[in-house]
């Protein structure tokens, strides 16, 4: 520069190059959209130092916007008016942030819109996800006083569509678990869980769960709902989200 100092592309040169003195197989940046034109320059130059130009992964990621009141919240790095992490954090929970930023790919923008994730309702993903968590636990414990215990002898009266619909969506979790890391797309596992959340849902709406005059269809049912509420709260750890036992 003029003024003496290093540019940005002598300091992104050394730091690649100490990752490959250290013997990693591996590198995966994370840039923002605006420096796409950056790319080219560091893999010519990590090929310049002998490594293959594809040992350097970049995934760019898009532009956050913030709307409260259905107005957006203007911000300029320039004029140094922004608005922290922590501030938005603080304003509507750990939670919803890290579920909302997980929403969209990364080379998508977001809206991230304040008050829909303070809300309680069945449009914020977040909540809708937590609120099947909690309704799951709820029946779960409704069966224990009850004294109705899942058991697996009763399995064959599983025959719903919806019940089907449930054990598939399930099973679903594996695969895209492999996809989310393969094409670094963890926007994955936020739409799948609202997707089983959505199954459960719809299938509550449909059918009793705890029919005190057909215990049997109850352990079966109550089986099913065991490994909806397990693979929700798998899910939501993996994203680091809370699992509420009520809401």
């Amino acid at each position: 520069r003029s003024n003496g100092e290093y540019t940005y592309f002598a300091s992104d040169i050394a730091y690649h190059y100490n990752k490959i003195k250290r013997g990693y197989e591996k590198a995966i940046d994370v840039w923002g959209a605006d420096h796409h034109g950056y790319i080219g320059r560091v893999k010519a130059a990590i090929q310049a130092l002998g490594k293959d130009s594809d040992w350097l992964e970049v995934v760019l990621i898009q532009l956050v916007k913030l709307f409260k009141g259905g107005q957006e919240v203007k911000m300029s790095k320039r004029a140094g008016n922004f608005v922290s992490l922590r501030w938005l954090m603080d304003e509507v929970g750990v939670d919803a942030v890290r579920f909302f930023f997980l929403l969209k790919r990364h080379d998508t923008p977001l809206d991230f819109d304040i008050d829909l994730a303070l809300s309680s309702k069945n449009e914020n993903p977040v909540y809708y996800v937590q609120y099947a968590h909690a309704r799951l636990c709820s029946i779960i414990d409704k069966a224990k006083e009850r004294e109705i215990k899942p058991n697996i002898e009763k399995i064959v009266m599983i025959s719903t569509k919806d019940e089907f619909k449930l054990i598939s969506e399930c099973y679903r979790l594996r695969s895209e678990l492999q996809s989310a890391a393969l094409k670094r797309e963890p926007h994955r596992l936020t739409y799948y869980l609202m997707d089983l959340s959505s199954a459960f849902h719809k299938f509550y709406n449909k059918h009793r769960v705890l029919d005190r005059e057909n215990k049997a269809l109850s352990s079966a049912r109550l089986l099913l709902v065991e490994a909806v509420r397990k693979t929700i709260k798998a899910g939501l750890n993996i994203l680091n989200v809370s699992t509420p036992r009520r809401m």
